[in-house]
This record gives C-alpha cells, sequence and structure tokens, in this order.
C-alpha cells in the first residue's frame, strides 16, 4: 500500500463501527480513516451519537442527508407492490442508497479503500458490497474478514479505550430509517418468544377506533393525503405518525437470508404498509386482469433484486421500464380505513377504471349490446376439457384394474 492512503467507513458510532477504526489502521495499513454516516430518516440521536463518538476518536466525519433519495426509493417499492415474504422492504432499500453516498464521499476525497462493520451472516454486507465492488477501490470488512465476535469487540474496546458503553448498545439491535424500523436480537431470537409491547415504537397496540384517509396518485405515485399535497418525505412521516396510532403495519416473522439463514424478524412500517394497500387497490380498478397478472410476477422480482441490495442490477432496469408502463395509468384516489391495526381499502375512483357499474348491476339485461343468453355458449363450453378427462379416466379404470 502506497502513503497516505485513506478509507472511508461507514459509521453509526455503534459498537462494531467504532472498532474498525483503529482495526482498518492497524491490522489494514491505512493511514487515514474517515467516518460516513448517511441520514435515510433516523432517530436524531443517532446522529448524535455518531457525531460524538467521531469527536471522541478524532474521526475526520461526514453526514450525508439522503432522505429524499430514500423517499423516491421507497416510492418506487410502492409502484412494485414490494415486500419479501410478507412484509414490505425497508434496510434493504436503504442499503444502496447509503453505500452510493459513501462511495460519493470516498471519491471526493480520493479513498483507495471502501469499509463497513457488517459480519459475515446478514444481508448488509452483499447490499453494500453489491454498490461498492464496481469501483476499482479495496473493499474491507474488518469484523467478518477477522471473524470478530461481540465479546471480542467489547474488550479491545476496553483495552482502547474506546468511546463505546460497554459495546452494548441496549436490549435489541434496531434499524430505523424513514420507511420502516427493524427489531432483532437478544430474546427476539427465541421463535417461541411473545414480545413485549415496549419494543414498538411507531405503532400504538391496535384499538377499535376508526379513521379514514383518501390518498391520490399520479401514475403510481402517492401525491396528497386527505386533498394536501406533500413531496415524498412528508407523506411518509405523516403517515407513519397517523397510521402508526391504529396500530398498522408490524410485522412478527421467520425471515430467510440471502445466505440462507432463517432469522426471526420484528418489523414496524407503518406509511409503508398504508401506502402499499391503496397502490394496490388502485390497481385493481385500473389495470386488466392480464395486466395485473403479469405484474405480480415482475413486482415479485423486482422485491427479490431490492432485497438483495440489486437497485442497479440490468434487470431492474427493464424491471423500472415495464413498472413505469403499468403504473401510468395508476391515477386515481383510494380511501383506507385504519381499523383494528390494518389499512383497509374501502373506496377507490379512477378515469382509467375498467369497469362498467352499469355491466356489473343485477339489474342491467344487457352489458354492452351482449345479451345474457349469449353466455350461454360459454357455459357450455367451460370446464370441457376436464370433462373429457374424467370421462377418459372411467372408461380406462377396468384396465387399470384388470392391471
Amino acid at each position: 500500500m502506497s502513503d497516505n492512503e485513506t478509507v472511508a467507513l461507514a459509521f453509526s458510532g455503534g459498537l462494531d463501527t467504532t472498532v474498525c477504526v483503529p482495526l482498518l489502521k492497524e491490522e489494514y495499513g491505512y493511514d487515514d480513516v474517515i467516518g460516513v454516516t448517511v441520514d435515510v430518516g433516523q432517530p436524531e440521536e443517532e446522529f448524535e451519537e455518531a457525531y460524538e463518538t467521531a469527536e471522541a476518536l478524532g474521526l475526520e466525519h461526514y453526514v450525508v442527508d439522503a432522505t429524499e433519495e430514500f423517499a423516491e426509493v421507497c416510492f418506487d417499492a410502492v409502484g412494485a407492490n414490494a415486500d419479501y415474504e410478507g412484509y414490505p422492504l425497508g434496510t434493504a432499500l436503504a442499503r444502496p442508497v447509503i453505500a452510493n453516498a459513501i462511495l460519493d464521499v470516498a471519491e471526493e476525497h480520493d479513498c483507495t479503500g471502501l469499509a463497513h462493520g457488517c459480519t459475515g451472516k446478514g444481508n448488509d454486507q452483499l447490499r453494500f458490497e453489491a454498490v461498492w465492488r464496481a469501483t476499482d477501490m479495496e473493499v474491507i470488512a474488518p469484523v467478518r474478514e477477522m471473524g470478530l465476535t461481540r465479546e471480542w469487540e467489547i474488550d479491545y474496546a476496553d483495552e482502547k479505550d474506546l468511546p463505546v458503553e460497554a459495546g452494548d448498545g441496549g436490549t435489541w439491535s434496531i434499524d430505523t430509517n424513514l420507511w420502516s424500523r427493524s427489531i432483532e436480537g437478544g430474546q427476539l431470537e427465541d421463535p417461541g418468544y411473545v414480545p413485549p409491547e415496549d419494543i414498538y415504537e411507531w405503532t400504538s397496540q391496535p384499538s377499535d377506533e376508526t379513521e379514514l384517509v383518501e390518498i391520490a396518485f399520479e401514475a403510481g405515485v402517492p401525491k396528497t393525503v386527505d386533498g394536501e399535497e406533500m413531496d415524498p418525505v412528508a407523506i411518509i412521516e405523516h403517515l407513519n405518525e397517523l397510521a402508526g396510532s391504529y396500530g398498522v403495519g408490524r410485522s412478527d416473522l421467520m425471515e430467510d437470508r440471502i445466505l440462507g439463514l432463517k432469522v426471526r424478524e420484528n418489523y414496524e412500517h407503518p406509511a409503508a404498509t398504508t401506502l402499499l394497500a391503496a397502490h394496490e387497490a388502485l390497481e385493481g380498478l385500473v389495470l386488466t386482469k392480464e395486466e395485473r397478472d403479469f405484474k405480480g410476477t415482475v413486482d415479485e422480482e423486482w422485491s427479490q433484486q431490492a432485497y438483495e441490495g440489486l437497485l442497479d442490477s440490468p434487470l431492474m432496469d427493464s424491471l423500472d421500464a415495464y413498472l413505469m408502463q403499468a403504473n401510468a395509468k395508476v391515477t386515481g384516489t383510494v380511501t383506507i380505513k385504519f381499523d383494528g391495526g390494518q389499512a383497509r381499502p374501502v373506496a377507490r375512483e379512477s378515469e382509467y377504471a375498467v369497469y362498467s357499474e352499469e355491466a356489473a348491476s343485477f339489474n342491467t339485461e344487457t352489458v354492452m349490446g351482449i345479451e345474457q343468453a349469449d353466455a350461454t355458449g360459454v357455459a357450455k363450453y367451460h370446464g370441457f376439457q376436464a370433462r373429457l378427462a374424467r370421462d377418459a379416466e372411467e372408461k380406462a379404470k377396468p384396465d387399470l384394474e384388470d392391471e
């Protein structure tokens, strides 16, 4: 390694990234380390921790505001009805945004390396590196490469008098961004453990209270809430608070990670749950059955790519192109009812509706000139092959019994 090599570290101020600072110098030979914290909607106290820890370490530290960019990615996910194994994607969407922001800082400061504090067991290592390994910079993961345990890190931090509180960030491991809040670790690692109510911060215990909210979309993108136009960040923040107050957006599930490990995860995602429910309801009004069936396949593939952090893959370019076309007609309003911890679509309107109230009504005889009796021929053919197959089975049965 040449003189004055600099590495950019994804820095949170927690135990893992704090111990990485001296390790990058001692074990990897870097002369300088710069810390980069990316704002994707975390609580203010997390930035305070990063600031204070960086100052105590004497670390050159940068904070990048990527909330608007992240909100746009979240709205892309709405257009794709994106979820993974039943919950709205959150952390997965944020990691490529964070990785790209860190890369920008690294390039600005002529860094030759990029580093993160992820272990070798989780998904985030892959999501960061999917972005970084497209560059000529060295990618370093001290925790993974050195096989570090939490106990070792705590002892090392104590030995080096690093500014971490016994290396313990709390009972649970929590990751928060604008779109979702994940809670894991501790007793939650036991699938049989019933989590206490205090793990939740964004959502209240569901009650019998209800409220209606109207959300307007233009080409699949949320634009207004109850008639008030808002930017993406404001819409998400508003719905997180409103829907969360009705207990909307809790998930408790066993998740299959990219590397094959099965883990117990708890999530909160009030705005995501609300907007996904509203978007899908509007799609049901404006898309044909064939469009909905095919889009479901595209949505699933988009979600899988996003879960793996591959937002910039060539396949995503193609999927995004289709989704933009499919969402062109997803314009209109949806009324959502918050009820018993759910966000239920209860009304929807659009000028692109593939629907005729007159045709669907039981009180009309004809459907655009088609008489009810015209369906008789269709009914006669419906199930025709199945009937032929059953007849063939009956005729062949004696031969089969003789064998």
